[in-house]
């Protein structure tokens, strides 16, 4: 599982050769959420305040996910991004 971040209990992974379009999930306890790199369209549920940290973390690092998601795309080593602080 490649994770990319780490921030408050808070797992963020993107899989090699994943389906389009550019995406990333986050895991948190029991909950997974994937969503949209681009406008951060959300599939599956997570508690509000989680899902707002990963979102926040998301407006902040769109170039980095895109960067990490063409290496993926390539089965290429992903770059570790930043947590939120």
């Amino acid at each position: 599982m490649p994770v990319i971040s780490r921030f408050f209990g808070i797992l963020i992974v993107i899989y090699w050769r994943d389906h389009s379009p550019p995406h990333f999930h986050a895991k948190y306890g029991s909950e997974e959420v994937e969503i949209e790199v681009r406008n951060g369209a959300v599939l599956g549920k997570m508690s509000p305040r989680a899902l707002g940290l990963v979102q926040e973390w998301r407006e902040r690092h769109i170039a980095e996910l895109l960067e990490d998601w063409n290496l993926a795309s390539q089965n290429r080593p992903l770059a570790n991004i930043p947590p939120l602080e």
